[in-house]
């Protein structure tokens, strides 16, 4: 996730949102357990939650 210096807070908002929705596609594809991805899926909820953003509604059931 790159966010640059000169990004406005809703642009870093929106690229850890897409960065989040990524992870959780290839999550989703996955056939297997990955750990490392596991491990990024948490760092990014973390880094959400820091913006207040509610993620239920993004999970893939």
């Amino acid at each position: 996730m790159e966010v640059k210096q000169d990004m406005t807070l809703e642009e870093q908002k929106q690229v850890a949102i897409d960065y989040y929705v990524n992870l959780m596609r290839i999550k989703a594809a996955q056939t297997s357990e990955n750990k490392e991805l596991d491990y990024q899926i948490k760092v990014a909820k973390v880094k959400l939650s820091t913006f207040s953003i509610d993620i239920s509604e993004l999970e893939i059931a």
